[in-house]
Parts: C-alpha cells; sequence; structure tokens
C-alpha cells in the first residue's frame, strides 16, 4: 500500500529535518526534492546546461556530499524557476511518492503540484529572522565566511525567487495543515507532525 506525506515550505524552517524523522518514525521512504535541484544547480556551475543536467541526473548524483554549500543552495534556486528543468524532475518525484510502502518527499511544491493527492500534506514555516538565524549557524560550523545580515539577505531573496516563479511557485496548498517552527524545538515540531500523521495513517501502513 501507497502513502504519501508531501511537506514543502521555505528554506531552513526545518521542514528536511522533520521529514527524515517523520519518514524514520514511520518506516517510510524519503526523498529530499531539494537535492534534485542542488545536483542539477551543482552541474551547471560545472558548465552544463541546465535543461540537458535535469534530463540526464541520476540517483547516485543525490548521494554528493557537497550538495549543502551556499553556492550550489543559490545555484539550485536558479534553475528552480526554469519550467523545463522542473518538468524533467516530475517524474522521479512522482514514482518515489507512490512507492510501497510509505514516502515522505519535502520540497516547495510537493502538496500543489508533485502529490497533490498525498494522504497528508504539511506546510513548516518559520520567520525569515529565525530561519536565517539557523542558517547562519549551520554555515559558521562549517566554516563559512558569511555574516547574519548576508545569511538574511540570501533567505529573502530565495524565498522571493521560490515564491514569485511563473512555474510551481512554493505556497501551501489549500488543504495542508501549518506547522510554524519559530518558537518550536525540533522534538515539539515533531511530535505535531507525528500527531497530525497518525490521524490519517491507516492502520498497518
Amino acid at each position: 500500500m501507497s502513502f504519501t506525506v508531501a511537506i514543502d515550505g521555505p528554506a531552513a524552517a526545518g521542514k528536511g529535518t522533520i521529514s527524515k524523522a517523520v519518514a524514520a518514525q514511520f518506516g517510510f521512504a524519503h526523498l529530499d526534492t531539494g537535492l534534485l535541484y542542488r545536483a542539477v544547480g551543482r552541474r551547471t556551475l560545472q558548465g552544463m546546461e541546465p535543461i540537458a543536467a535535469a534530463q540526464a541526473l541520476t540517483a547516485e548524483e543525490l548521494e554528493q556530499g557537497d550538495l549543502r554549500t551556499a553556492e550550489i543552495a543559490q545555484a539550485a534556486s536558479k534553475v528552480a524557476v526554469i519550467p523545463e528543468v522542473r518538468a524533467a524532475l516530475v517524474d522521479f518525484q512522482r514514482a518515489f511518492a507512490r512507492r510501497t510502502g510509505g514516502a515522505v518527499l519535502d520540497g516547495r511544491d510537493i502538496g500543489t503540484v508533485i502529490c497533490p493527492e498525498a494522504e497528508v500534506k504539511l506546510f513548516v514555516t518559520a520567520s525569515p529572522e529565525v530561519r536565517a538565524e539557523r542558517r547562519y549557524l549551520e554555515l559558521s560550523a562549517k566554516g563559512s565566511d558569511v555574516t547574519r545580515e548576508q545569511v538574511l539577505a540570501d533567505v529573502r531573496e530565495r524565498d522571493a525567487r521560490d515564491a514569485e516563479r511563473s512555474t510551481a511557485p512554493m505556497k501551501s496548498a489549500g488543504d495542508a495543515v501549518l506547522l510554524d517552527t519559530s518558537n518550536l524545538s525540533i522534538e515539539a515540531a515533531l511530535a505535531k507532525a507525528v500527531e497530525i500523521i497518525e490521524k490519517v495513517r491507516p492502520a498497518g501502513t
């Protein structure tokens, strides 16, 4: 039996952490769809044309250890606005979502475009300032030379680009449950997500 959990939201809201934990909790497969765009972005930084990069993408490329850099994040956000890039990656995501045993997908347009029929939809968000501080601490811990002001500006720029793109803009699905993590610990946020899923999960799934 397939059971899909769609988790959307802006950068650094906590959706990735929550998605991984939810998948582990229920034994579902997990796909961070942002990695698809990061992998394409990585290829474009190496000189490849975006659409060709998306069409040639392999699952193995999602395992690359350097996909979490700020430079690749910006490249990913830029290629994600290209309709042909998004179209090339849709089938991969939909097939993953309906796999037997349950799946959790997190991204920007999972509940609205990729899996509009998902059994559970969450929109995980937090204020730009909170998200920027989280990202700043994450990047600083990795040795990146950034300032809080730069990171906040990047967060706001990325939010605008994701929300205003013509194809599959980032927005909450009409039937998604809003989960604001601004003032929640990861444990509290996860507990809320698990509670929401438990209410609709069929017995034995």
